[in-house]
């Protein structure tokens, strides 16, 4: 931004460019002199859905459907497991935004996990990124309980 002053007594015209500010002053941590570092947005997905993994509290990530997605690719010899399942990121050149799904065990207070979970995921893409993260939205789905999704095998009619 570049302002213009010009002078009573003459037709002399100034030219000032404000001070920078402090964001334009501070240098991304993933650029240098030497260079600068790229980092995919799969990177930052599989961060930040092992963070919020880490929390006690978090079931799993991801809606229903991605859900039984998951659980049909676990049982394919040589799939890789979703560890970005139930997580969206945008980034950019030094910020990044992210978004969870989350399926919360029973018993947990909803908010304080929400607050761990968030800070667990800014803290982990900071550090180990070094991306400023903007915010972090979490979507709570469905709430595991135990013993809930176990159903009693029926026994065949055919033996």
């Amino acid at each position: 931004m570049t302002s213009t002053i010009t002078s009573d007594n003459s037709n002399d015209t100034k030219t000032q460019t404000p001070p920078a500010t402090a964001t334009q002053q501070k240098i991304s941590a993933l650029a240098s002199e030497q260079g600068t570092t790229t980092v995919a947005d799969l990177v930052v997905q599989k961060v930040a859905g092992l963070a919020a993994r880490q929390v006690r509290g978090v079931h799993d990530l991801g809606g229903g459907a991605a859900r039984a997605f998951g659980a049909i690719r676990d049982h394919i010899p040589g799939a890789s497991a979703g560890i970005g399942q139930g997580v969206s990121v945008e980034v950019g050149e030094t910020q990044a935004a992210v978004d969870l799904d989350l399926v919360v065990e029973y018993g947990v207070t909803i908010a304080e996990l929400a607050r761990t979970v968030r800070r667990n995921v800014i803290t982990a893409i900071e550090q180990m990124i070094g991306l400023s993260v903007v915010e972090v939205n979490i979507n709570v789905n469905d709430v595991f309980i135990p013993g809930a999704d176990d159903e009693t095998t029926q026994s065949s009619r055919v033996h």
